[in-house]
């Protein structure tokens, strides 16, 4: 999975690079050094945590730039629990996203973003499965729990970062999850992965909206090529 996503990104890289090219573009260098860091949090995972019994969580978010190429993290917590007539599910566990995005407003002086990117994502979490009926011997609850489960998965995103006003930021992130790969040690398998969703679809699709603090470095610059 890791092989395949540095792949992609190679091509991207590549990709970008070559259009990029010009006759105007030869006469300057652009600098690679970071001019800020941007830290936030992802809002609707506060909303859910407070208005739906179902989830718990929360997205911590920080991105560094390296002129038009940003590093990207992402942490969290998540918490599930689904209650159907007979049947009771529950996961806790912890996640972490880390890959790069492209900005695609170069010429913006408030260094506003329209990115495409990808992510690789990593969860360790544990799940309980309860049956609380049983056709012979009537209500018998029988339990089925997965303890330090690993998961992995790859994303391809696109989103805005918008400056709002002086430090503070605000944008979405747009997510399509793929190639979910998880290590049930002993149980059944995973119905609902931390950082990822549900996983009775070989592709999923999710939605983050950030409000984020940019601390400045320094003002970002163009270096001129000698004559």
């Amino acid at each position: 999975m890791l092989r395949f996503l540095n792949s992609i990104l190679i091509i991207i890289l590549l990709s970008t690079a070559a259009m990029g090219q010009s006759k105007d573009s030869l006469a300057a260098r652009p600098s690679y050094l970071p001019t800020g860091i941007r830290i936030g949090t992802d809002i609707i995972s506060l909303i859910r945590t407070q208005t739906d019994d179902s989830f718990s969580g929360y997205e911590f978010n920080a991105d560094i730039d390296f002129y038009r190429y940003y590093l990207a993290v992402e942490a969290g917590r998540w918490e599930r629990e689904f209650n159907a007539e007979e049947e009771t599910y529950a996961n806790s566990g912890n996640y972490v996203r880390i890959g790069v995005d492209i900005n695609f407003l170069l010429k913006d002086p408030d260094k506003n973003m329209f990115f495409f990117g990808m992510r690789y994502g990593r969860g360790t979490y544990s799940e309980q499965l309860s049956i609380m009926n049983d056709p012979v011997w009537g209500n018998v609850t029988t339990s089925y729990t997965n303890t330090d489960v690993k998961a992995s998965w790859g994303e391809l995103t696109t989103g805005l970062r918008v400056k709002m006003w002086n430090f503070f930021w605000m944008g979405y992130t747009a997510r399509y999850k793929f190639a979910l790969n998880t290590n049930e040690p002993s149980g059944f398998v995973s119905y609902d992965v931390p950082g990822y969703g549900k996983t009775e679809k070989e592709t999923t699709w999710g939605f983050n909206y950030q409000i984020l603090f940019r601390i400045p470095f320094r003002k970002s610059e163009v270096r001129k090529l000698p004559d």
